[in-house]
């Protein structure tokens, strides 16, 4: 069938939406998804920019929400009506899926970065071409084909335009907290650059019980939105001169129990280290191709710090999502103060605002005649 997607044909090149993309047929475990809006994350970014690459053309976007339209044969747990946040694809089947570590999935990057779907087909195509998908779900898009496994059914009551980035920045932050780190109450958390993913990690530290909540950035209004959602403190790094002695000033010159850097910037990551306390831990998350220089002996071993990498943030879709649903009713994770809404046509405009840090959170209404709650 021909859909409504916004491509980019090529290495930075704008998004273009065009009408005449066609779309996959459905598979025996296949839903189809009318979309109703998608968070744009800065992932989107390092595709279209080529900082990650998967090729182009390619149809972008991964953190969508919609509602199933038809469902495959072999479907079992949605049906045509049911509400939906999209995530990424675990094969189930592997050590890792049976594990419950479906991050970790073996064929990860085959079923979610390869530009195809789980099974080499093609998801997307133009005038008889391949067009490459992201995440086997490309949710900018007006509809979309997915796996039952890439799927989370929500509450009807809730509004879907403000769900979507729950399915990758708001449970990559969270989960690296809640799942990966695991502080107790008491402990000590620091988490360097406040945008979604940030902010995310920062609220799973408050809800974690962590007497420091320490936002760092480089602009005030961000810092006031992390004071809002919970930091116990904040520290703007542009305006102090050592960011490690100010953290460690906070925490009684101990430094902190766990450390989250989101920027990928080398010389965050590297402060994010050295405000450890001993025995600490440094989650990396972003996206980047920096790298930073590492002195395992004086900067780990010394102090019995680790650094760790975690991916999507250890989560498992179909239960981290409806967790933080649940802290969001409870009024302990306020996602959505950090979304703006932009409509479908505005996409250009709305990841020129994320890049720049102008707006936190833009999320493209796609369907503008969705009225939440039904």
């Amino acid at each position: 069938m021909k859909i409504q997607a916004a491509v980019v044909d090529k290495q930075n090149a704008d998004f273009e939406i065009r009408d005449d993309v066609e779309l996959a047929d459905m598979g025996p475990d296949d839903i189809q998804v009318h979309m109703v809006a998608s968070g744009i994350c800065h992932s989107d970014e390092a595709l279209r920019t080529g900082v990650a690459v998967i090729d182009y053309p390619i149809v972008l976007g991964h953190e969508g929400s919609g509602i199933v339209e038809k469902v495959g044969p072999e479907v079992t747990q949605f049906k045509p009506g049911d509400h939906v946040v999209l995530s990424f694809y675990g094969c189930g089947n592997c050590k890792s899926c049976l594990k419950g570590i479906p991050t970790q999935c073996e064929n990860y990057a085959a079923n979610n970065l390869s530009g195809v779907r789980p099974d080499g087909t093609a998801h997307f195509t133009e005038n008889g071409h391949n067009v490459a998908d992201m995440f086997d779900q490309s949710s900018f898009t007006t509809t979309t084909v997915v796996r039952e496994r890439n799927a989370v059914k929500v509450d009807k009551d809730l509004d879907l335009r403000k769900l979507g980035p729950l399915g990758c920045g708001y449970v990559t932050g969270s989960g690296t907290v809640l799942n990966t780190l695991k502080p107790k109450p008491g402990d000590t958390i620091a988490v360097f650059g406040t945008g979604a993913v940030g902010l995310a990690a920062m609220m799973a530290g408050r809800i974690s019980g962590c007497t420091k909540v320490i936002a760092i950035d480089i602009v005030d209004s961000r810092l006031d939105l992390a004071k809002e959602l919970g930091a116990t403190d904040v520290i703007n790094s542009k305006k102090v001169d050592d960011v490690v002695k100010a953290v460690q000033d906070l925490t009684g010159g101990y430094g902190v129990n766990y450390a989250v850097d989101t920027t990928g910037v080398a010389s965050v990551i590297s402060n994010s280290i050295q405000a450890l306390a001993q025995g600490g831990t440094s989650a990396a998350i972003a996206v980047t191709n920096h790298h930073i220089d590492l002195d395992t002996w004086n900067d780990l071993c010394v102090n019995d710090k680790s650094v760790i990498g975690v991916n999507m943030g250890d989560s498992i879709p179909q239960v981290d999502i409806p967790r933080l649903i649940e802290f969001y009713k409870m009024g302990q994770f306020d996602f959505d103060k950090t979304e703006k809404f932009y409509k479908f046509s505005q996409i250009n405009e709305a990841n020129a605002d994320s890049v720049s840090g102008k707006t936190i959170k833009p999320v493209l209404v796609i369907d503008d005649s969705y009225v939440p709650g039904k």
